[in-house]
C-alpha cells in the first residue's frame, strides 16, 4: 500500500492543494488504485519549503507545484503501485 498524503494547510491552499487533491484523485480513479493507494489530506506537515504544495509518499516529502501534480502522480507514485 502505498501512503499519499497532501497538506491542505494555509500555505499549501494558497499553492494550489486542491488542484493537487483533485488531480491526485483523478488518477487513482483512472488507474483504479483505491486498494493500492491510501490517499489522505492533512493540515500543515511542517514542509512549507519550496514553490509548491507539501506531499508525502511513504514518509517521503516533496514540493509538488499545482500544475505538475498529474506528471508527479505518474512519475512517482505510480511506479510504487506495481
Amino acid at each position: 500500500m502505498v501512503e499519499v498524503n497532501v497538506c491542505i494547510g494555509t500555505a499549501c491552499h494558497l499553492r494550489g492543494s486542491y488542484n493537487v487533491v483533485q488531480a491526485f484523485q483523478q488518477q487513482i480513479e483512472q488507474n483504479s488504485l483505491h486498494e493500492k493507494v491510501d490517499f489522505k489530506t492533512s493540515f500543515c506537515m511542517r514542509e512549507c519549503h519550496g514553490q509548491g504544495v507539501a506531499v508525502s509518499v511513504n514518509g517521503q516529502h516533496y514540493s509538488v507545484e499545482a500544475g505538475k501534480a498529474r506528471e508527479f502522480f505518474c512519475s512517482t507514485v505510480l511506479p510504487l503501485t506495481e
